[in-house]
């Protein structure tokens, strides 16, 4: 695989070379389309990948390190709309600019694709089309589970329910390592710092979780965990 590795604060007005893309990639089809114009850039930890409201000309995936999408209030807060990890895709908008801005949260390469030659991969390719309504429909269904943790759980109930996903999406050996810092789970579930952190020691207490540092978690009684996501 051929890839350029270019670390830059953003690729907006930058031309984008086109380059082939790994067989056997994780999304396969969709990177792998012939047609398709992608190429690798390289963010430190906490650059802006791209800005709320800025053009959408490109759609992402995480090749390494791990990304945050969120938007700012108008009292100063940060709501941290998604968590995105090697593999999964980004920035794929209904509109032409980005409803969200998009962060590197440690030292990460992205794979941009050009959206103008995704839509007429799209147009001519039914694979394509699928996995973009896939994609989608993963997203929407994202949005609904994030809705209802917001509006209708506990702290606690939170704080479970994130554990749980990155449990599903991260562990190895039994090991959840975190790329992200308390801030941002509590950015993310609508909680203060404090609020997590309290809730992490309450669950460690019962039992049901173990912390080795700040962002190594191991999960000791998952069906535990799982009640207080019901």
């Amino acid at each position: 695989m051929l890839t350029q590795s270019i670390s830059t604060s953003s690729p907006i007005g930058r031309k984008v070379a086109p380059l082939p893309c790994a067989p056997n990639d994780r999304l396969g089809v969709l990177t792998g389309h012939a047609g398709l114009l992608t190429s690798e850039f390289t963010y430190r930890k906490d650059e802006e990948i791209y800005g709320e409201d800025e053009k959408a000309e490109y759609v992402y995936q995480v090749v390494r390190g791990a990304v945050r999408t969120y938007k700012l209030l108008a009292d100063g807060r940060r709501q941290i709309g998604a968590f995105h990890l090697p593999g999964d895709m980004f920035g794929l908008e209904t509109d032409t600019k980005h409803r969200l801005a998009a962060e590197a949260i440690l030292d990460t390469t992205v794979r941009l694709i050009n959206r103008r030659s995704l839509e007429q991969a799209a147009q001519s390719d039914v694979r394509v089309a699928r996995d973009l309504w896939s994609i989608t429909s993963g997203e929407l269904r994202h949005a609904e589970n994030h809705m209802l943790l917001l509006g209708r759980k506990t702290a606690i109930e939170r704080v479970a329910t994130f554990l749980l996903e990155m449990d599903r999406r991260l562990a190895k050996a039994g090991m959840i390592a975190l790329p992200m810092c308390r801030r941002d789970i509590g950015d993310y579930l609508g909680l203060t710092l404090e609020t997590v952190s309290r809730s992490l020691s309450e669950l460690q207490a019962k039992g049901v979780l173990g912390l080795s540092g700040a962002r190594q978690i191991v999960l000791r009684d998952r069906q535990r965990l799982a009640a207080l996501n019901c």
